[in-house]
């Protein structure tokens, strides 16, 4: 197996908006722990080329998509800043054209003013965080149809293709119950008005916090990865299922048990 090679592969697919057979049983010993290498050979690329890392995305947090994806443990992957922009500062509609088969997410965003510890201890790394938001992430397959397994998302880079975020929020501003409502919150997602789907914070292991203590502790059982630092960005992961769009769409949420705002996301070709 030559990790080189699949990295330049799935890059050059990306690059000229194609899509692959997956790896896994396409490439003999292709598990989890060489996508990872893989999917850091890309993040590595990028970074020579100029890409500013800004922090990690969750991805296949919410239990509920599993089954449909034949998906079993969440991933994680890089995020850049070329991907990830303020929805606030966003000006007219977001181009999905190009994108394979892409799909939208609505998340929870955080942000890191210290660097979390290595704890399960949600409390502790609440208190770490100097913002949280609102976000949509895009997402797109590489492999036709969404058929894939776990090895291959976390190499194309977690499906990971854009990152747009609300207004953050000062965590000290949202009352002392905010671990309590960020498990308990809903969020009722609609196209063109109308809710096709809905969701609440323990759909992402629990809640947002418990998601990020679990990608704290994959990164510490991982050699190689850096553990999170101050300043880095996480988003955590799908509260609803994750629909397919379109352009031409409006896509929006509403929010209900927590203090933040709800969006809406034109979609454009």
């Amino acid at each position: 197996m030559n990790a080189q090679a699949i990295a330049d592969e799935i890059r050059g697919a990306l690059a000229e908006r194609r899509q692959l057979a997956p790896f896994v049983g396409r490439i003999e010993g292709f598990d989890n722990t060489a996508a990872y290498h893989v999917a850091r050979l890309i993040h590595e690329a990028r970074i020579r080329e100029g890409a500013t890392p800004v922090g990690r995305k969750i991805g296949f947090s919410n239990r509920d998509l599993w089954p449909q994806f034949h998906i079993h443990e969440p991933v994680w992957g890089h995020l850049c800043e070329s991907t990830v922009s303020r929805l606030v500062a966003q000006r007219g509609p977001l181009p999905v054209g190009r994108l394979l088969e892409p799909r939208i997410e609505p998340e929870i965003v955080v942000h890191f003013g210290a660097m979390p510890p290595r704890s399960a201890d949600t409390a502790a790394i609440l208190a770490s965080i100097d913002w949280v938001a609102h976000g949509f992430e895009i997402v797109e397959s590489i492999f036709p149809g969404w058929k894939f397994q776990a090895a291959d998302t976390i190499a194309a880079c977690a499906l990971h293709a854009a990152l747009l975020i609300g207004e953050p929020q000062s965590p000290a501003r949202r009352g002392a119950d905010l671990a309590d409502r960020l498990e308990r919150f809903t969020v009722a997602l609609a196209r063109n008005g109308k809710v096709v789907d809905g969701g609440r914070g323990s759909n992402v292991l629990g809640s947002p916090l418990a998601a990020l203590a679990h990608l704290i502790a994959v990164l510490a059982s991982q050699p190689r990865a850096q553990p999170l630092a101050a300043g880095e960005l996480v988003t955590t992961g799908t509260l609803t299922g994750a629909p397919a769009i379109r352009p031409g769409e409006v896509w929006s949420t509403m929010i209900d048990g927590i203090a933040l705002p709800g969006l809406s996301l034109q979609l454009a070709a």
